[in-house]
């Protein structure tokens, strides 16, 4: 092993100027110019490895991106030489300038290698001409790199604005004046580098410069501060890494601005602890890409989870961690704007560091819906995906979420004498999702709550109501007018993707024309006819934005409770009939142009995907909370609709209770990382033939023991079969929407239609045979028709997405 010299040091050090800080260059016994030879190539798209260099001809790979896609003015590129190269006649032009000193020889010594600066905005023409020595012949390779700016977007739309910084909050300093006119106000600072109270200008980008610092763990599990050359502390913690290597457990960690969002970097840095050197001596050459959950509406640059950015698990077996607060479904839930951001990310992580032999993605709730989406939509960005407690996708779940509170409305307030819905487990009915006799409901505080009221309440007036909403530090936008404008809506939070309608807000797909909630508990006789149709007629739906009010106590104004003002179901928003049900209530027809964009642009999942997956959750229904185990389920079933099978996707569930909640994600490591090796190992058989042992459906108890594993330990969810061993201990449950006859995977925004006198012809009410007057009622409630789930999603029709 060797150390780079002060000359090579100088030359893989050349960062573009708009990088800001050249914070991270050469590599400790390690060339990072190289590609990695064992990189998998599980996710196709992946960022191209070097050709073949028995191929005689000229080639140029980015390594770091698609070409179309480099950011922050540099790339990391391989050039290929034919065999017999002469290297006196090699020529390598940036836009007709002479770049060869960037590149270096590597591998067998006729291949270039280099971080490529000096990228100019837009198109860039990147061309090699190099003859041979032996059969005088000469050869010519361009290509044409687009790059893009470090603040972004690359593909994602215009910026969102206003966009409030939160670096300041985080120990980063204020970021960057970039305007006097609008923008996030910035404060002059005193000699202690403490903000005062002159403005000197806006931030509309909330840009910093690269931070690097020192940690180290201590016996006690802290982080402490480390400065470089110190006397090592008698609390210094060590770690053995994946590769057997026992060392002092030092990271190195890098936080900055990508995309206007705070990015991070870490890794095990125990050789050498200097700002313009990176140690990868510990590093196991594999990157975790953590991506974080939670529910957020955008308009904010989002503050990180130090757990995450630092995460354990991750760093103590020598992989690298990288993060973002724009991949934190808490701060938007943009799943373009999120995997943009992703793909920077690991850009630059590439540029600077190399090509791990592969990518795994972890997180939990939104942090696994990313996993899924960007898995399906931008292959190569993941090579392995480890989603915790997740769910296909955001946009789907929203379906059955905007259902909760008509529902509750409807069991509380509209029909709250019937003593059915006394009895608090009867509300699966209607509801699907679990609901218990003796959970302590927080609004009651008495026995008997519903998942919905238990985890979803607060969630209808978050994504639906423009009026509520708000982010930190919000104050210190000007003008404040442009805050009093914005749509605290997901659709407004997505209007790149969504559009606007006719009234100026943003396209909404929400839509239950035709929906016939608890369909299947009047079919199988769980609830009367007459229930039904009062049901249906009273349900409703949702105001347009336009029509929309500020929401009332608990939610507005946020932690005050005024009984006088009580509206937990955001009833006022609620489209309800006005006398009983005898005139329906209106429904809501979805915006079709928004569920074709949501489809196009990436927010659903739909299964197209080809990457190693290990879903697990602990099992949380008995407490009712949100992350339900069906949505494992539904993602696989939406993988067998689209490929077949889903060989690739594994699902592991644990046991857990109110005192207990075993992490199984450190076993799924070691799965994932016998899997990935495997596919180096075997590229020519499939993910499903590269299965280590373990990579089989499983479930734990609460000390995380295997109860049982293998095919049919989840017989019963997606089959007919005899429920499996783990099916019968954890059982899944329903949503509003399969109670109304939908599909398991709940994949439809807007169902065809069909009259109600077929529904009655085809038995679709079963047990219950509709009068001609009941018939007559239903045709006043369902006007245009019922679900007809036999076809496809109605806003797609034929066409193929």
């Amino acid at each position: 092993m060797k150390i780079l010299t002060a000359k090579l040091l100088a030359v893989i050090m050349l960062i573009a100027a708009n990088h800001a800080c050249a914070a991270t260059g050469p590599a400790l016994h390690f060339d990072p110019n190289q590609t990695s030879a064992e990189h998998t190539t599980a996710g196709q798209n992946s960022p191209p490895r070097a050709k073949d260099t028995s191929d005689p001809e000229l080639n140029i790979s980015v390594i770091s991106s698609k070409e179309t896609q480099v950011s922050g003015g540099d790339a990391r590129i391989v050039i290929d030489l034919p065999p017999g190269a002469d290297m006196e006649s090699l020529k390598v032009l940036l836009n007709q300038q002479d770049v060869r000193q960037q590149f270096l020889l590597s591998g067998a010594g006729n291949r270039l290698a280099g971080l490529l600066t000096g990228l100019k905005l837009g198109e860039n023409k990147l061309e090699v001409e190099v003859s041979t020595l032996t059969e005088e012949q000469n050869f010519k390779a361009e290509k044409t790199l687009t790059n893009h700016p470090i603040e972004g977007p690359i593909f994602s739309g215009p910026h969102q604005q206003p966009f409030v910084c939160q670096v300041q909050n985080e120990g980063l300093g204020q970021a960057l004046v970039d305007n006097d006119s609008e923008g996030f106000t910035i404060f002059a600072e005193d000699e202690h580098g403490e903000p005062t109270d002159e403005v000197i200008g806006y931030s509309k980008l909330c840009s910093i410069h690269p931070l690097i610092v020192f940690k180290y763990l201590s016996t006690l599990g802290e982080w402490k501060d480390y400065t470089p050359g110190q006397q090592r502390p008698l609390d210094m913690a060590q770690t053995t890494t994946l590769t057997g290597k026992t060392v002092d457990f030092i990271i190195r960690w890098e936080r900055g601005t990508i995309n206007r969002f705070i990015y991070s970097i870490a890794m095990l840095s125990p050789a050498v602890q200097s700002l313009d050197m990176v140690d990868i001596s510990a590093w196991n050459r594999k990157l975790i890409y953590y991506f974080q959950g939670g529910v957020g509406i955008g308009h904010e640059q989002g503050d990180p989870s130090t757990r995450r950015m630092l995460y354990q698990t991750g760093l103590s077996r020598g992989y690298a961690v990288a993060y973002s607060t724009g991949t934190r479904t808490g701060v938007h839930y943009n799943l373009e704007l999120g995997a943009e951001t992703a793909l920077m990310v690991k850009e630059y992580f590439i540029e600077r560091y190399g090509l791990p032999k592969y990518t795994i993605g972890v997180g939990g709730s939104g942090g696994g819906i990313q996993q899924y989406i960007y898995g399906e939509y931008h292959k190569g960005l993941l090579d392995g995906a480890i989603p915790q407690q997740s769910y296909p996708d955001m946009v789907t779940q929203a379906i059955h979420q905007l259902d909760c509170e008509l529902l509750e409305f409807y069991m509380d307030v509209v029909d709250g004498a019937n003593p059915l819905w006394q009895v608090w487990s009867n509300r699966r009915l209607l509801q699907g999702t679990n609901a218990s006799d003796q959970v302590i409901n927080p609004y009651t505080r008495a026995p008997g709550s519903t998942e919905c009221v238990q985890d979803w309440r607060g969630l209808t007036p978050l994504v639906n109501n423009p009026h509520y909403g708000r982010v930190p530090d919000q104050a210190l936008i000007h003008p404040q007018s442009a805050v009093a404008a914005i749509q605290w809506t997901h659709f407004g939070d997505l209007v790149n993707i969504y559009g606007l309608d006719e009234q100026g807000f943003a396209r909404n797909f929400w839509n239950n024309t035709g929906v016939q909630y608890g369909l299947r508990s009047v079919a199988g006789g769980d609830i009367t006819g007459s229930q039904f149709i009062h049901l249906n007629a009273n349900i409703g739906g949702w105001k347009e934005a336009k029509d929309m009010v500020q929401e009332g106590s608990p939610f507005f104004p946020p932690g005050v409770i005024n009984f006088d003002d009580w509206d937990p179901w955001s009833s006022r928003n609620q489209n309800l009939s006005p006398d009983g049900g005898i005139t329906p209530a209106p429904r809501n027809e979805g915006n079709e142009q928004a569920m074709l964009a949501a489809y196009d642009r990436g927010q659903v999942f739909r299964g197209h995907i080809d990457i190693p997956i290990i879903d697990w959750r602990p099992y949380l229904e008995p407490k009712l909370d949100m992350h339900h185990a069906r949505a494992s389920f539904a993602a696989r079933q939406r993988m067998i609709n689209a490929r077949g099978h889903a060989g690739s996707q594994v699902i592991w569930v644990t046991d857990s209770d109110d005192n207990n909640e075993f992490n199984q994600t450190p076993e799924a490591f070691e799965v994932m990382d016998a899997w990935l090796g495997n596919i180096l190992a075997n590229p020519h058989k499939s993910i499903d033939e590269n299965k280590p042992p373990r990579a089989k459906d499983r479930c734990f108890d609460i000390q995380g023991a295997e109860i049982a594993s293998g095919d049919q330990v989840w017989d019963g969810v997606l089959n007919d079969n005899t429920p499996g061993a783990c099916t019968a201990r954890f059982p899944v449950y329903d949503t509003s929407r399969t109670i109304a006859g939908g599909p398991f995977e709940q994949s439809i925004f807007k169902c065809a239609l069909k009259p109600v006198a077929r529904a009655v012809a085809d038995g679709d009410y079963g047990v219950w045979q509709p009068t001609a007057d009941e018939q007559t009622q239903l045709e006043k409630i369902f006007p245009t028709g019922v679900c007809d789930y036999s076809k496809p999603d109605l806003a797609l029709g034929d066409t193929e997405h």
